[in-house]
């Protein structure tokens, strides 16, 4: 007997031609519209800016997570209870969907994932079905390995302790509730090794602390590996198999310094600002630096080999920081630069040599990077936006705040044109076509001594600066702003009661200070 083999009928679909072809796109599109409203409209998601989840999970996540499988979509819930987030899988060319949601210690984590998902679409249904499988299991099952269950709530007065003012405007008023909303953030994932860094940041180390926070938000956005050692230094930082170590240091006020120029020079004359960064301001900046410069870091066991890195900001004044880049420059490499139009109006710049700086009977060698020992740090950090404000713009476009208070950036940026010795002007609303960046304004001042360079390739995003044959060369980012005013406007309807009895306090307690120093 024969045996004929099975006939199985294979349909195959064949995409057709001309209008037929069309109308089967358009079918085909009209499918996968329905789908993708399907999959979000009835889902307990909904999109969100990435702005907004890169504050929330972003302080947490491990650097190479980006590089490998970057994110394309992110997701919330109405009150933010899950998140929800899409990436794509370089290597296999596939789709990754995952949800978290916070732990005990206010972080947020992942808590169910699928990977392998051949397309976009399919991996927003599987969103869809984690998220409400995860809302079906309630909370408890978002407890995670490794929970402290210490929440660091910065902004709960420390009790007995006399509050900085700053700290006080910061944790009250209107104005700054997206800086307020975006520390707290920040918080659940800053590592505080000494144990006292919220009784300080409350207290007296108020712009110390503010600075340290900058620096870790900076370095989370380089996409570098952070480490907190204990005691020293700040921070370790890496890239792959490059490592530095960074030592925060900043420039206060001091009580003579007060008394001295309490006016504020940051709305004085160009004149003045131009005679106070001749000695005045390099001598400021010489006495913390050449104090951590005594301390010999690269003696640690943990920094012997690495780049040594020290991290200065200037807080001595309101808003000095937006004038005082000039003298560091003159105090690290004892030179300050003359310029000219010659006779075809090119730009020529002379550098002219600076031994010392003598102010008021005080006196320093010019030239930190020319100074015995100097040749173990590598390079010194700068940033005039290491503030409160900066948090606070960023704040307001990750979506902290009142929606209410509007605020609005004024400044000078770098001019990329060999003939300019000014910079260009700036002015900014913060709303949402606004961009801006942690790293946008931070130099990097190479020490032409140094015994182990810093490579360049560490801090990428950021401007770099070099010594070479007398000359500063420098290398610049397409916008590199020197400094900046924001002008926050609050709705007279916002201003509550307790806001100005909260200024008229601190008008009675700064009289009161006024006359026991007197």
């Amino acid at each position: 007997m024969t045996v004929r083999p099975q006939q199985v009928k294979v349909r195959v679909k064949i995409a057709p031609r001309g209008m037929n072809r069309l109308r089967f796109l358009a079918r085909r599109a009209w499918y996968a519209m329905v789908r993708f409203v399907y999959s979000v409209k009835m889902s307990p998601l909904r999109p969100m800016k990435p702005q907004r989840f890169e504050a929330l999970v972003g302080f947490g996540r491990h650097p190479a997570a980006k590089l490998l499988s970057p994110e394309v979509e992110w997701f919330r819930t109405k009150d933010e209870l899950l998140l929800g987030v899409i990436n794509v899988d370089i290597a296999d060319e596939d789709f990754y969907a995952g949800i978290l949601a916070r732990d005990g210690d206010g972080r947020y984590r992942m808590i169910s994932n699928v990977a392998s998902i051949p397309t976009i679409s399919a991996a927003r249904a599987v969103l869809t079905r984690l998220a409400r499988g995860a809302l079906r299991n309630g909370p408890e099952a978002f407890v995670q390995p490794g929970e402290k269950g210490k929440k660091q709530d910065i902004f709960s007065p420390v009790p007995g302790k006399k509050l900085h003012p700053s700290f006080v405007i910061l944790g009250n008023f209107v104005g700054h509730s997206a800086a307020r909303g975006l520390i707290a953030e920040m918080m659940h994932h800053y590592v505080d090794v000494d144990g006292n860094f919220i009784e300080q940041f409350q207290t007296t180390g108020f712009d110390s602390r503010v600075w340290e926070l900058y620096l870790f938000a900076y370095f989370n956005e380089e996409s570098l590996l952070i480490e907190r050692p204990k005691p020293a230094p700040d921070f370790i930082v890496s890239r792959g198999d490059l490592k530095a170590a960074v030592e925060a240091v900043t420039v206060n006020r001091t009580q003579s310094q007060v008394e001295d120029h309490e006016a504020g020079t940051s709305e004085s004359s160009p004149e003045r600002v131009i005679e106070l960064s001749k000695d005045f301001m390099p001598i400021k900046f010489g006495s913390p630096l050449y104090s951590k410069l005594k301390k010999r870091y690269w003696e640690l066991p943990n920094i012997k080999g690495l780049p040594l890195v020290f991290a200065i900001a200037d807080f001595h004044e309101k808003a000095s920081m937006t004038w005082t880049s000039t003298a560091l420059v003159r105090y690290l490499y004892g030179v300050h630069h003359d310029f000219r139009l010659d006779e075809d109006g090119q730009l020529v710049i002379s550098p002219l040599k600076i031994e010392k700086h003598v102010y008021k009977g005080k006196e320093i060698p010019s030239g930190f990077f020319f100074l015995p020992d100097s040749e173990y740090v590598s390079a010194v950090l700068f940033s005039a936006s290491g503030t409160i404000s900066k948090f606070n713009r960023l704040g307001k476009i990750a979506g902290f705040g009142d929606k209410t208070v509007r605020m609005i950036r004024i400044g000078a940026n770098h001019r990329h044109d060999p003939n300019s010795a000014l910079p260009d002007q700036f002015m900014f609303e913060v709303d949402d076509d606004y961009f801006e960046t942690w790293g946008e304004g931070v130099s990097i001042f190479h020490n032409p001594n140094a015994l182990i360079p810093l490579p360049q390739e560490m801090f990428r995003s950021v401007a770099h600066h070099r010594f070479e044959n007398g000359q500063i060369v420098s290398t610049l980012p397409e916008f590199h702003p020197y400094g900046s005013i924001t002008h926050i406007l609050v709705p007279r309807g916002r201003r509550t009661k307790e806001q100005e009895a909260l200024e008229a306090a601190l008008a009675v307690e700064a009289e009161e200070d006024a006359k026991e120093e007197s």
